[in-house]
C-alpha cells in the first residue's frame, strides 16, 4: 500500500473518540443499561477508549465486551484456510440491553451484518447501535453508524488503515492506494 495521506493523527483520533463518547451519553441519557462491544481486532482497544472517557465524564464505566465475528463472515472461505481466531469474552448477557458496537472502519457493512448476527446468536438485546472511526462509504448493505469519528470518501482503490497503539505501536489513520500508485 502506497500512503497517499495521514487523515488522523493521535490528537485528532482522541478528539474524534471524545466526540464519539460524549454523542453516546446525549442520545443514551447516561450510561444505564449501556454496554460497548468491540469488534475484534481494532474495535477492542476502540471500545476500551470509549469506555474510559465516558467514565471520566459520567465517573461511570460501561461494560465492554469483546466479539470475533470469524466464523460469521460471508467470505470466510476466501480468507485463509485456517482463519485466526482471537475469541469472544462478553461478560453480560445481551438480552434487553443497549449495545454500542465498535469497530474502526465502516466500508460494505458486511463486518456489522455479521456482528450482529454474532449478537444475536447470544441472545436478543433491546437495542443496537454502531460507533464508527472511520466511515468510508460504499455500502453492499443497508448499515449505516450511528456515531462517526471521520467521514471519509473513498474510491474502490483506495485503502484506509487505521492503527491503533496497542496493536501498532502508533495512532493513526493513513489514506493509502491498493494498487501501489501515488
Amino acid at each position: 500500500m502506497k500512503e497517499k495521506a495521514i487523515l488522523m493523527d493521535q490528537n485528532t483520533m482522541n478528539r474524534a473518540l471524545s466526540r464519539i463518547a460524549h454523542e453516546i451519553l446525549e442520545r443514551n441519557k447516561g450510561v444505564s443499561q449501556l454496554y460497548l462491544v468491540g469488534i475484534q481486532r481494532r474495535g477492542v482497544p476502540l471500545a476500551m477508549r470509549i469506555a474510559d472517557k465516558i467514565e471520566q465524564i459520567e465517573g461511570h464505566r460501561p461494560d465492554v465486551g469483546i466479539l470475533d465475528i470469524t466464523f460469521y463472515r460471508d467470505d470466510l472461505s476466501m480468507l485463509a484456510e485456517h482463519p485466526v481466531v482471537n475469541g469472544t469474552d462478553m461478560p453480560f448477557s445481551v438480552n434487553d440491553i443497549k449495545i454500542v458496537l465498535v469497530d474502526d472502519v465502516l466500508y460494505t457493512g458486511r463486518t456489522c451484518r455479521a456482528a450482529i448476527e454474532a449478537i444475536f446468536d447470544l441472545g436478543r438485546p433491546r437495542q443496537i447501535e454502531l460507533a464508527i472511526l472511520i466511515d468510508r462509504g460504499h455500502r453492499e448493505l443497508p448499515i449505516r453508524a450511528d456515531y462517526i469519528g471521520k467521514n471519509v470518501p473513498t474510491s474502490h482503490d483506495e485503502v484506509i488503515h487505521v492503527q491503533i497503539r496497542e496493536i501498532d505501536d502508533c495512532d493513526r489513520v493513513v489514506l493509502g492506494d491498493l494498487n501501489g500508485e501515488a
